[in-house]
């Protein structure tokens, strides 16, 4: 596990659980750099200043806010740090709420949290009534220069904080909106025949991400002088019969579901 990025505590009422932080999360895919096309060096990355005419690295950099058009408020790094919110190192509990209250669209973010030694004790206490209620504690914490809403929830046996988008960082979609489409029963009964017969339990492990598999294999290809093959894709059309598809559909959902519990039988032999 990385190193804690965030200390603090958790306020839930009068019982205050000190806590670290841990983000959770990581994003696997090749890194690439840009290159010269002329000799495949890597530049160096530089700054010009069109109004003193030379050039300057980060380094010779500072935080400007825009308040006028040319116009600019500069920040340092005291200034950040001296942000008077409470939140820096609170996670202050606001309420509790279902957690199927909160649409899946806010979340955009997960991190760990885990208990200083001092703080066992109410944080098992405040993760196992969270467990028995079924409730998510809504909070607000401050890191990475914002102040980020954010839900707490348990997850065998440790606490998830997942960070929230506020609502005006959502974009409207009511202009996506449909048109209105007077389904047959007999289409919805087989379309929820077929959902039916394709539920089945989420298993993690079982998940890959097939482009970077796929992207790792060409650049293996490549830095073996062979030939990279692509594949074939077909093709996406909408089915010119709705019934036909979702028979035909079905029908093949009930073949595989046939075949795998065959397999699964003769595994257990």
């Amino acid at each position: 596990m990385a190193r804690a990025f965030w200390k603090g505590a958790i306020n839930f009422g009068m019982v205050v659980i000190p806590v670290r932080m841990y983000v959770a999360t990581k994003i696997e895919t090749p890194r690439f750099h840009y290159l010269h096309k002329k000799c495949l060096t890597r530049p160096k990355q530089v700054l010009y200043c069109e109004k003193d005419d030379e050039y300057f690295s980060t380094k010779e950099t500072v935080k400007g806010y825009e308040y006028a058009k040319g116009h600019y408020v500069v920040l340092t790094d005291a200034d950040f740090d001296n942000v008077p919110i409470k939140s820096k190192h609170t996670i202050d509990i606001m309420g509790f709420v279902q957690s199927e209250d909160i649409d899946q669209i806010y979340y955009y973010d997960s991190h760990y949290l885990e208990p200083e030694e001092i703080g066992t004790r109410p944080y098992c206490l405040f993760r196992d009534t969270l467990t028995d209620t079924n409730k998510v504690g809504l909070a607000k914490v401050a890191f990475q220069r914002r102040e980020h809403l954010c839900s707490i929830r348990p997850m065998e046996g440790i606490l998830v904080l997942q960070t929230m988008h506020y609502q005006n960082e959502l974009r409207p979609w009511k202009e996506l909106e449909p048109e209105k489409e007077e389904l047959k029963p007999d289409e919805l009964r087989i379309a929820k025949s077929l959902v039916n017969e394709m539920t089945i339990d989420f298993k993690p492990e079982e998940y890959k991400d097939e482009y970077r598999l796929a992207l790792e294999k060409v650049i293996k290809a490549k830095l073996q002088g062979k030939e990279v093959v692509t594949v074939e894709e077909k093709k996406a059309e909408p089915a010119p019969d709705l019934m036909a598809a979702l028979r035909e559909s079905l029908e093949k959902a009930k073949k595989k579901s046939e075949a795998e519990e065959k397999a699964e039988v003769g595994a257990k032999k």
